[in-house]
């Protein structure tokens, strides 16, 4: 874990100045203490951190739970009795661990998981603008246009112009001037610069550019444009603002539903965010569901005891994480620790960065998600792929996450359903005890819906063996198998096994493009 500290340390600061203003604008959107979002931050970051097994995933508070956490602190008429029922959902999510149901998230198709951190990106860019600006009236850490206090996203855009802070523009572009500049050109100029991050130097200047700014007519940033943190005035102020959980109703239908619920949720989306992580991980690492899962559970037990909001696996933050070189899930568990060392030591220092400078860094974590050429990418693989990606991005910017993902998910039942023929889905095993050779031939059809099985097996190979991978009998291999075997085949040289490929054309050793290879397939057929 600790083979990475010059990539893992520079990308849990840059993490923890992305993490910072989420917590605090999820707990706001959630109605509930801005404490609470913190500790969930911290939680998410150094207990689920430490047991999960995914190398690059982060975990925190999730705005996808906003809506769900408000409703349940009114319904249960306390902020108390509702930490009772984070507690409860984090045993659920243990059993869920126990009886290995993390296996749901292998049946969302690859668009769905494209879409998804694609819409997210265009989201984080959009809510980011009023804040580029200086404008704040909504809370950040929203993931859909629509907000609850009248103003949605379209008409924050658009009031921009009216209220524009212009120390915080300032900061703002040459934040992502600075970003873009270190990225491009000074990252290949010195090794130094690939070390510390553009983002966390963009920052440091912002925070100094706003301390001369106040004492600058014109230029000055009120206090709603800066990070805020409260700030007790000793350690035992400070554990009076903690909340407890009440337990006397924890076994009351009420709070088992919403217990439930939160389960429930919280794992579809970890589930799914732990699905489009590892898509983003250059080094291919597959965390395994049911013990993201088992840690999720540990992590909104203590959460719930602590005070702090139930936590899931974000792909805001994760995606962070993996775009600052991000090795390890040291990364994670050093962003909890900023945080809780924020949070005690310095809040006053982090309360003179301006938002403006963190929605720069944002701004260009959603292009790097929502990038112009994944689009061409998704519609040069055909409609089978581009419908449901498409329409789960724009089902997921006007609704929320969870709608849109499973929007995407009948859409891609849809299609599969039109691409089927009569014949079954099958796969085939058959190993050779004496030549350490094992044979797998696919179905004529093999589609999305075979990922978990096809995932297993290839996981399961020994090492130092050769697989013979048939598929002379395939019509039709859905892309999502696809990407699972190029990943396979950069894990197989790690465990030293040799890919052969049977076709009509031969033996194809360790090829090094299954895309290439089946797009001649298809023009030969």
């Amino acid at each position: 874990m600790f083979k990475y500290l010059k990539n893992d340390i520079p990308a849990s600061i840059v993490v923890f100045f992305v993490a910072l203003p989420l917590c605090l604008g999820i707990a706001l959107a959630s109605d509930a203490p801005p404490l609470s979002g913190l500790i969930a931050g911290i939680i998410g970051g150094i207990v689920v951190g430490s047991i999960s097994g995914s190398k690059i995933g982060v975990s925190g508070p999730a705005a996808g739970l906003a809506a769900i956490v408000a409703g349940a602190i009114a319904s249960l008429g306390s902020f108390e009795i509702f930490l009772s029922a984070v507690v409860l959902a984090g045993v659920i999510q243990l059993l869920f661990g126990i009886l290995k149901m993390g296996v749901i998230g292998y049946y969302f198709p690859n668009s769905v998981i494209k879409g998804m951190l694609t819409g997210i990106g265009i989201i984080i860019i959009l809510k980011q603008i009023p804040h580029f600006f200086g404008y704040d009236l909504e809370a950040e850490g929203a993931d859909s246009f629509l907000e609850q206090s009248g103003e949605n996203t379209f008409s924050a855009i658009a009031h921009v112009i009216d209220n524009i802070t212009l120390g915080s523009l300032i900061i703002g572009v040459l934040g992502l001037v600075l970003i873009l500049f270190w990225d491009t050109i000074l990252s290949k100029k010195h090794a130094i610069f690939k070390i510390i991050q553009g983002s966390l130097v963009a920052v440091l200047i912002g925070t100094i550019l706003q301390i001369l700014f106040s004492k600058t007519q014109g230029l000055a940033i009120e206090g709603k444009h800066l990070v805020q943190i409260p700030v007790p005035e000793n350690l035992s102020e400070f554990g009076s603002l903690l909340r407890f959980p009440n337990f006397e109703q924890v076994f009351t239908m009420d709070v088992f539903v919403v217990a439930f619920t939160l389960a429930l949720v919280a794992s579809l989306e970890t589930l799914l965010s732990v699905e489009a992580t590892d898509k983003l991980d250059p080094d291919k690492n597959i965390t395994p569901p049911n013990r993201e899962l088992f840690a999720q559970g540990v992590g909104n037990m203590v959460s719930g005891l602590i005070g702090g909001l139930p936590v899931t696996q974000v792909i805001v933050r994760s995606s962070a994480n993996v775009q600052s070189n991000a090795k390890t899930k040291l990364s994670a568990i050093l962003h909890g620790i900023l945080l809780l060392v924020a949070v005690i030591a310095i809040p006053n220092v982090l309360n003179h960065i301006p938002k403006s400078v963190l929605a720069a860094v944002l701004i260009l974590v959603g292009f790097k998600l929502a990038k112009p050429s994944l689009f061409k990418k998704m519609f040069a693989l055909g409609w089978t792929q581009f419908v449901p990606f498409i329409v789960t991005v724009i089902v997921i910017i006007f609704t929320n996450l969870l709608i849109g993902i499973f929007t995407g998910l009948a859409i891609g039942v849809i299609v599969i359903l039109v691409k089927s023929y009569q014949n079954s889905m099958f796969l085939n095993k058959k190993e050779s005890e004496t030549d350490n050779i094992i044979e797998m031939t696919f179905a004529e059809e093999i589609t999305f819906l075979n990922k978990a099985s096809i995932q297993k097996e290839l996981f399961n190979l020994p090492e130092n063996s050769r697989l013979e991978l048939d598929i002379r009998k395939t019509t039709f291999l859905d892309y999502d198998i696809v990407e699972i075997l190029e990943d396979f085949v950069v894990q197989a040289k790690n465990k030293n096994i040799f890919v052969h490929l049977k076709s009509e054309r031969g033996i194809v050793d360790n090829p090094a493009s299954f895309i290439e290879f089946f797009k001649l397939k298809k023009q030969s057929t």
